[in-house]
């Protein structure tokens, strides 16, 4: 019995309730204000340096196609974001989509690295930005530091930077004041962020020339030839173009910001999935005619890796758009880190409120109307991992709790897809009454053989609606997908030589097989402001880049990411799984206090709870 309320424990989904007493954040956010925010959080430090290191090293000309595969990748995950931001206007992004959908225990862990990723993430673009600022004056900082404040340490950084950490601190402060405020600012950033993209893209046309994009190997000089491939607009062939890709795709990170706002968008069913669509476009936009115009006014081999716009403006003697790149780069910096950010808090805030993490963290300030304690606890940690750690150090941890984040959404929106109806399903060919017996969802589960099972596998009985069977058949289908989509990505990147090379044939008829199974179920008919198209198809193609990205990680990332989860799972076993909002304890003491207005959407059965309420 221990066993099975653990095990149900892990399960549990959240009930969305509502609570006239609690304090609930301000909705003051429009389209505007949620497109800036995630455009503003995403086109920072990518738009400033990724297209210069991709082009000169891995992709060459063709950088401009790898930025269009990773834009293709994450309109893929941001499509499932905005169909859960549709479902479950709630602060706390994947981590309330996944708690909703999935249950508790993968909500946890996703909401666990989602907490990783935003610290590392703020971490890193406090630490760019100081970087930047002090490269501007000749490294005076970084020398001053190394010559009194050495830290000899491997793992850590060189010196202290005490810049990086009051950047944080100020960008935390902000934060603290209002969310109304705070996004004014990044809304004037993001502005000036984008009139310097236009001045690259226009000032830097004027220099263009479409021969840097076919200039043949036997005219590059000896000097350069080992490191320009064979040369032409794809010197490193379509593998350059794949490679550049992935390292492209961590330049649209940041869009999913957007999908933490549920409660303080003003329409947020509507708004959130606009606004994720829209800033994608524009993020896609900018940088494909960044790379476009950078390739063609400098030959790639040689572009600078490190600050590639400067270099190049001043090679074709533009000296007056370098400056002014310059000074916008700091601002685009600056909007950068109050986006990255920005979701911090309101994970911490939306797990402490559940009781899966430390209940003060839910504590909101009644005069600004934020979460204030957790606002600073975010400040706090990210302005120590900023000062302490490399950039280097930083940007590697940053992908694994992403692509697990956007995995997990993927895989909940196939589960809700399919998920069971209460009521009895229809049939397309026939109402045979045995046929009718068979797929009734209260008869199924007592008399489920495997010629059944085989049968609704591929649904040779034409059934129009989910139910109980194939809602089972479909999550494990899904659970073999992806083990097998793993296994295949893991040996494309590791696999080597014949007997390799039937195994990937095996496991990709594998995927196959399985994909088709998922198709065949009956799906529900839901309506939404916005739903992901061709489904099963896009999440599973979602799931499928997602993974092949992550078994390319190195494998440092993967321990340090080990020992964040077992500190996290210390803290849930000890804490979260007796104090969360769900657990039957938690229910009993607070049942007269609570008014009940949801159910979960996987188990679908209002058991105790009002019919009249059972959609969000």
């Amino acid at each position: 019995m221990a066993i099975v309320s653990f095990w149900k424990a892990l399960k549990r989904c959240k009930v969305l309730k509502e609570n006239d007493n609690e304090i609930q954040l301000a909705r003051v956010l429009n389209v505007l204000d949620l497109t800036a925010l995630g455009v503003g959080s995403t086109l920072g430090l990518g738009v400033y340096v990724l297209a210069g290191s991709v082009a000169k090293t891995i992709a060459g000309p063709a950088v401009c196609l790898s930025f269009l595969v990773a834009a293709v990748a994450s309109a893929f995950a941001g499509f499932c974001y905005a169909e859960f931001a549709a479902r479950v206007p709630k602060a706390g992004s994947a981590y309330v989509y996944s708690y909703v959908s999935v249950g508790e225990f993968i909500a946890f862990t996703i909401g666990w690295n989602l907490i990783l990723e935003y610290v590392i993430g703020t971490a890193g673009v406090a630490k760019g930005m100081s970087n930047y600022i002090d490269a501007l004056t000749g490294n005076a900082m970084k020398n001053f530091f190394l010559e009194h404040m050495p830290m000899k340490i491997g793992f850590m950084a060189e010196y202290p930077d005490f810049f990086a950490f009051f950047l944080v601190l100020v960008i935390t402060a902000l934060l603290a004041v209002g969310v109304k405020e705070s996004t004014r600012l990044n809304n004037v950033f993001t502005a000036l962020n984008l009139v310097t993209v236009i001045i690259v893209v226009v000032a830097g046309s004027i220099k263009a020339d479409v021969s840097n994009w076919s200039i043949p190997i036997e005219n590059i000089t000896e000097e350069y030839r080992p490191y320009a491939g064979a040369g032409g607009f794809m010197p490193f062939g379509l593998s350059g173009v794949m490679a550049g890709a992935a390292k492209c795709f961590f330049g649209f990170v940041g869009f999913d910001c957007v999908a933490t706002t549920g409660e303080e968008a003003i329409n947020p069913k509507r708004s959130i999935p606009l606004s994720i669509v829209l800033s994608l476009i524009i993020i896609f936009i900018s940088y494909f005619s960044i790379s476009t115009v950078l390739t063609m006014m400098w030959p790639y081999y040689l572009q600078d890796a490190d600050a590639p716009f400067p270099h190049v403006f001043e090679e074709t003697g533009m000296h007056v758009i370098k400056w002014i790149v310059t000074v916008g780069a700091i601002f685009a910096l600056c909007t950068s880190l109050l986006g990255a950010m920005f979701p911090l808090p309101r994970v911490l805030y939306a797990m402490g409120n559940d009781g899966v993490l430390f209940r003060p963290l839910a504590k909101i300030n009644s005069k600004t109307l934020t979460p204030i304690l957790a606002t600073i606890l975010s400040g706090i940690l990210s302005g120590i991992m900023a000062s302490m750690f490399d950039l280097i150090q930083l940007i590697d941890m940053m992908s694994i709790g992403t692509l697990m984040a956007y995995t997990i959404v993927a895989i909940s929106v196939l589960v809700l897809r399919y998920k069971e109806e209460d009521e009895e399903p229809t049939k397309s060919n026939g109402t045979n009454h045995e046929q009718s017996l068979d797929h009734h969802p209260q008869n199924a589960q007592f008399s489920i053989t495997p010629w059944k099972v085989f049968k609704q596998m591929f649904n040779l009985n034409g059934i129009k609606k989910p139910y109980e069977l194939s809602s089972d058949i479909t999550k494990f289908s899904i659970f073999i997908f992806f083990l097998v989509t793993l296994a295949f990505c893991s040996s494309l990147v590791w696999a080597y030589g014949s007997t390799w090379t039937v195994t990937i044939i095996i496991f990709g008829i594998m995927m196959i097989v399985t994909w088709v199974i998922i198709t065949r179920q009956p799906m529900q008919d839901v309506d939404l402001s916005f739903k992901v198209p061709f489904v099963p198809l896009l999440p599973c193609v979602s799931i499928f880049m997602n993974l092949y990205l992550m078994v390319q990680l190195d494998f440092q990332t993967w321990v340090r990411f080990i020992v964040w989860l077992v500190v996290g799972y210390l803290i849930y076993f000890c804490y979260g799984i007796r104090h969360s909002s769900e657990s039957d304890s938690y229910k009993e003491k607070h049942r007269k206090s609570s008014k009940v207005m949801g159910v979960c959407v996987i188990s679908g059965r209002p058991s105790d709870i009002s019919k009249q309420s059972t959609k969000f």
